[in-house]
């Protein structure tokens, strides 16, 4: 009988693919909320149940359909707050919760073993939460190691009389904080401060905007402190557009208006995620201050699901794809856990390539180099027919696995990116651009990945998958973008998984995924550990 599985947070469905693989296990239920990925889930699962968030999950009810369950499986977004979203400048990730989610099924189902895959940060001291009001008991009865973990709201630079009171007054932020589009717009052009050229197009791109929006704040006569700012603020962008004020002066005028909003929205996430403070402090050298607790997010896991003798034997590490066959690397924390019932220990799977003979994008993709790729997803429906080919890659011959080639799709290239696929040779990237292609693209150009316009080498595996398209990844002999095909051949997806959604959702989907051959690897190595095991046990019972 093969182990049956809940896969929580399941994407698209490359860890519950690499598990089928094996032939010794049934995922019976799955759990993801994203509606485009729950598509390509439910096109290549059809006979898996398939849930939405998985916050809602009734495993009681699970358990009465289906009898115990034996693995769960799954990797809960996390963030944490070291990695927040810079963009939307968030201090505290919410995803917090769903890590507690995962522990929740575990503790819920009581499988006998469970694998959960992440980044590979997650191991690091640094990857921490922000303690939460419900957390306290919990911190203590498990004895999960914290710290005091300040979060800084404002510069001392800033700080104006009465803000300390109002960082702790959720009423009184709320009524000075502006709405999400107020900020986004003048955040905008802030950031903008260090390409004057880049700014003026921003002022102008915008303008129509932040009239709209100006009016509220230069009208607003409230005689407090945040008030005059904003005021201040919106009437620089104004004077700019009457042409009273030099584009260069902006960023001073508006700075501290933009600053104080960012402690607003910094002090309410405290509020909106049941944040717990010991306190609040104003010093000279660092401003306000928020003392908070944190612990690191692999403690939180280890300290309650090895608890007491009902708990699991854990091992963890960082897992490489390429070392399973992958023609890329890319890196994964993995964590294992059998019921100490069960086994006192748990291996992850040892490596499958021996001294670096690592499979190279050309193992992937080279067959496909001369099958033309569409550029709209109607013209995807029917797949391209592909013509048999005798020679082969190993991988290519374990990936061509249907006759008809979807989601060979491309999006179209303006001239400008035109200009830098050409220029660039294998394994080059942004960075191996001459100076007068750089330009109008990036705030920084220096800051600049150098995943950002990677052509790929042939002779070697690729980086990391993440969205190859936001990447601008290009093919290694061709002056065009990789397909969404072969970024999940690099991915090791079989050409039978059909990915579903828009172009954009469809290679996120590709990017987020666990590489099916990695997840192969391991479930095989837990299905070697538990039989052998329970084996033993029935031996033992007679």
């Amino acid at each position: 009988m093969p182990y049956s599985v809940v896969d929580l947070f399941a994407g698209a469905g490359g860890l519950s693919l690499g598990f089928v693989q094996t032939g010794k296990y049934e995922v019976k239920v799955a759990f993801e909320r994203e509606p485009h990925m729950q598509a390509t889930y439910h096109r290549n699962h059809p006979d898996v149940e398939l849930h939405g968030d998985v916050c809602d999950a009734d495993y009681a009810d699970i358990q009465r359909r289906y009898g115990d369950i034996d693995i769960v499986i799954g990797g809960p977004p996390c963030q944490g707050f070291s990695n927040a979203n810079r963009q939307k400048n968030h201090a505290i990730s919410q995803n917090n919760m769903l890590v507690k989610q995962y522990i929740r099924a575990i503790r819920e189902l009581r499988p006998k073993a469970f694998v959960m895959e992440n980044v590979s940060m997650l191991r690091s001291d640094v990857h921490r939460f922000y303690m939460e009001e419900t957390d306290l008991d919990i911190v203590e009865e498990y004895q999960i190691p914290n710290k005091n973990t300040p979060l800084h709201l404002l510069n001392s630079e800033f700080v104006f009389d009465g803000a300390l009171e109002i960082v702790q007054n959720l009423e009184l932020l709320q009524q000075r904080l502006w709405p999400e589009n107020h900020y986004r717009e003048l955040n905008i052009i802030y950031k903008g401060e260090k390409n004057a050229d880049k700014m003026k197009k921003s002022l102008k791109k915008h303008q129509r905007k932040l009239t709209e929006i100006a009016q509220t704040y230069i009208e607003n006569d409230a005689g407090n402190y945040i008030a005059q700012r904003s005021r201040e603020a919106f009437q620089a962008v104004m004077d700019y557009f009457d042409g009273i004020l030099e584009a260069d002066r902006i960023h001073t005028l508006i700075e501290p208006a933009i600053m104080i909003q960012r402690m607003l929205s910094k002090a309410k996430e405290i509020f909106d995620n049941h944040i717990h403070v010991d306190s609040y402090e104003c010093t000279e050298k660092d401003g306000i201050l928020a003392n908070i607790r944190s612990f690191a997010v692999f403690d939180y896991l280890k300290s309650i699901l090895t608890s007491g003798e009902d708990g699991y034997a854990i091992n963890s590490g960082v897992l490489c794809a390429a070392d399973f066959g992958a023609p890329q690397k890319r890196n994964r924390f993995v964590i294992m856990g059998i019921k100490k019932s069960i086994s006192e220990v748990v291996f992850l799977p040892s490596k499958k390539v021996k001294d670096g003979r690592y499979r190279t994008v050309r193992d992937a993709i080279c067959d496909l180099e001369h099958v033309p790729p569409v550029y709209d997803l109607a013209d995807d429906e029917e797949g391209i027919p592909l013509k048999a080919k005798e020679q082969l890659s190993p991988l290519a011959k374990q990936l061509r696995d249907s006759d008809i080639l979807k989601n060979h799709i491309i999006t179209k290239t303006t001239d400008v990116a035109m200009a830098r696929f050409k220029a660039l040779n294998q394994g080059q990237n942004f960075h191996s651009l001459n100076d007068s292609l750089k330009t109008n693209t990036y705030t920084d150009v220096k800051r600049t990945q150098n995943t950002i316009y990677l052509r790929l080498n042939y002779e070697e595996p690729s980086g990391t998958v993440i969205n190859v398209r936001k990447s601008m990844w290009i093919h290694p002999t061709l002056d065009r973008a990789i397909s969404i095909r072969e970024a999940a051949r690099l991915q090791t997806f079989p050409d039978s998984f059909v990915f579903c959604g828009s172009k954009d959702k469809q290679y996120q989907q590709v990017g987020n995924a666990v590489p099916p051959i990695m997840a192969k690897a391991i479930a095989k190595q837990l299905a070697t550990t538990l039989g052998k095991k329970l084996r033993e046990a029935e031996q033992e019972n007679g």
